[in-house]
């Protein structure tokens, strides 16, 4: 149910989601079209493709599993989007290269009027923190 789609979703998996935390991986692929330019001859991740990834999981997906358990409308959920609204405490502390598995962590500081703010994080695959942030989105229904 997460909107974003290929080339700019950001999960492949999630597993593990409730109502106050979610935890998702993702792989980024070697052939990203961002890479290219991000720096020539030494490809890095984005420091803002870094953030939107936590917003994927850690503001649109957990906060579509907050409205699941509220019980919400799957109908009603898919016409809705997630604009991400606020960013703060973003800590860059690494680099994801090319291929690299990520394991991307939200946990919820609250929920209310259909906004969420999270604390959310990436790690690599042994625990070693990449960025750290506050994130907030609000959901909007586009129907309208």
């Amino acid at each position: 149910m997460v909107p974003q789609q290929r080339p700019f979703r950001f999960i492949d998996d999630i597993e593990k989601v409730d109502d106050k935390e979610i935890r998702a991986v993702y792989r980024f692929r070697e052939d990203e079209y961002f890479y290219e330019g991000h720096f020539p001859g030494y490809p890095i991740t984005p420091g803002v493709i870094l953030i939107e990834t936590m917003a994927q999981a850690g503001v649109v997906a957990l906060g579509i599993a907050i409205l699941l358990t509220q019980g919400k409308p799957v109908s009603e959920i898919k016409k809705m989007k997630t604009l991400f609204t606020f960013a703060e405490s973003v800590e860059f502390t690494g680099m994801v290269e090319p291929g690299e598995k990520v394991v991307i962590y939200g946990e919820k500081i609250y929920f209310r009027r259909g906004s969420i703010k999270t604390r959310a994080g990436i790690a690599r695959e042994n625990g070693e923190s990449v960025c750290t942030g506050v994130l907030m989105g609000t959901g909007v229904n586009l129907d309208v």
